[in-house]
């Protein structure tokens, strides 16, 4: 544990006495009990400015009474040596219960709503430090002329891997679409997944990965959440269009007001360029081609749908 251990006596006052769990992807997550009984989630990664704004959406959702981990302390670095030198850490309370949402036949209505609940909730994007630049996987206005970001878990450029031709021109197509939006942005969650949700029953009990707030029209953060919502949970794959419309449709229920034609383009769009991304990264990581497949037979609709 050393740096951790070490940290935790600094800034969270007690040093660990038990680890709960472990487990890494692009941060180190450490739930850890501490020698006063406090149960809290440390969360270790390199430093990007826009972490100062993500933690102040986090607080501010907090305080708002929205169910998000309460923000303990950080982003502060880890001192001394070991594979986490160099990075910062932020600590939260750890949040008991909940469980991802069972299959079932009104998810798409579920979460529609959950989202639109945090949109409710959330601070204005002058109230908060910047979240800029968006992760890749929403961050369809990154500076390369290219059609793809740099991945946010592989160590490839995706603009030099070939093909499909399909997939790569969708990717521009939206991309355009998107860029020329006329929205104004709003706070939101960039990675509303099954896997970040908690539920009780069919309450909504806890909301986590607040790296992944992010600054985008209403419309492209509730597309993005419309194509993927049911990723980590039982299926554990990206909606279908049907899917995605429901949940489009249930969401401008619960804000009380239908999306204007541009809103509703921009929320296609946004949601293909998601689902654009991950295919293409699993196009190089997974040789069976099934994401790309799978997508291959939505993307005309999708297309249409966004007008790109």
């Amino acid at each position: 544990m050393g740096g951790l251990a070490t940290w935790c006596g600094e800034w969270l006052g007690s040093p660990p006495v038990e680890t709960l769990f472990e487990r890494a992807h692009l941060s180190t997550v450490v739930g850890l009990r501490l020698a006063d009984g406090r149960e809290v989630v440390v969360k270790a990664r390199p430093f990007e400015e826009r972490l100062v704004g993500c933690l102040e959406v986090q607080r501010r959702m907090r305080r708002a009474g929205f169910p998000c981990p309460e923000v303990l302390a950080g982003p502060e670095p880890v001192d001394g040596r070991g594979p986490l030198r160099g990075q910062v850490v932020t600590a939260e309370a750890l949040v008991p219960g909940g469980t991802v949402l069972p299959s079932r036949p009104d998810a798409p209505e579920l979460f529609a709503a959950a989202l639109a609940r945090l949109m409710a909730a959330a601070p204005s994007v002058a109230d908060v430090p910047s979240l800029a630049p968006a992760p890749p996987w929403n961050g369809w206005d990154h500076a390369d002329p290219r059609p793809w970001p740099w991945p946010d878990d592989m160590g490839v450029d995706l603009n030099d891997r070939s093909g499909p031709g399909w997939l790569d021109e969708a990717a521009r197509r939206v991309r355009a679409r998107l860029r020329r939006a006329a929205l104004p942005e709003v706070v939101g969650h960039g990675d509303f997944e099954s896997q970040n949700i908690r539920w009780n029953g069919d309450r909504l009990h806890v909301v986590h990965d607040w790296d992944s707030a992010v600054a985008r029209p209403e419309a492209a953060l509730a597309g993005l959440a419309a194509a993927v919502f049911p990723a980590g949970g039982p299926e554990d794959r990206p909606a279908t269009v049907a899917e995605t419309e429901r949940f489009l449709n249930g969401y401008a229920r619960v804000r009380g007001r239908r999306w204007t034609r541009e809103e509703s383009e921009v929320a296609w769009a946004a949601g293909l360029w998601v689902l654009a991304f991950n295919a293409k990264k699993a196009s190089v990581g997974r040789p069976d081609g099934s994401a790309v497949a799978r997508l291959a037979e939505e993307a005309p609709e999708r297309l249409r749908r966004a007008d790109a």
